[in-house]
């Protein structure tokens, strides 16, 4: 199991690069992602909180404060979750997806009530969490379970 969480980590990985890829982009080009109206990576990827920490309204894009793509703190996690699951730590892995499950909802929230516009590869990075999150915790429960019937009765 710990061959395909980290496989869907990779995949992970590889849409946060897609949406870092977008994020770099001159806003003034149509990405990829451009679909609908409502379907703009563009838009999503060059919002105040595209980056972390948000940017605030008076700051222009050329200011000098740090800050740091939310695209590119994904494919840094999704990276730290292949290697842990790798390593055959599930607990630490729940941990994680749980994190980046809620913090991928944060996002989505915003997209649908603030920015308004969805961006695909956010889309796909909070299916490939919430799978991660489904695999891991439904292995632990098995293995919680047939540990469980391992164990002799006790005796009265």
């Amino acid at each position: 199991m710990k061959y395909l969480i980290a496989l869907l980590a990779l995949a992970g990985l590889y849409v946060s690069v897609l949406a870092l890829r977008v994020h770099n982009q001159a806003p003034g080009e149509a990405p990829p992602c451009a679909v609908t109206e409502k379907f703009d990576c563009g838009t999503v990827n060059h919002s105040r909180f595209a980056v972390f920490p948000p940017r605030s309204f008076d700051e222009d894009d050329a200011s000098k404060k740090l800050h740091i793509p939310i695209a590119t703190m994904g494919i840094v996690w999704y990276g730290l979750l292949a290697i842990v699951a790798l390593t055959g730590r599930l607990w630490i892995v729940l941990e994680m997806a749980q994190i980046g499950f809620f913090f991928a909802a944060m996002l989505s929230y915003l997209e649908a009530f603030v920015i308004e516009k969805w961006c695909i590869y956010c889309l796909w990075s909070q299916g490939i969490v919430a799978t991660i999150l489904l695999v891991t915790g439904a292995t632990l429960l098995v293995r919680w379970w047939s540990g469980r019937k391992a164990q002799p009765a006790p005796v009265r």
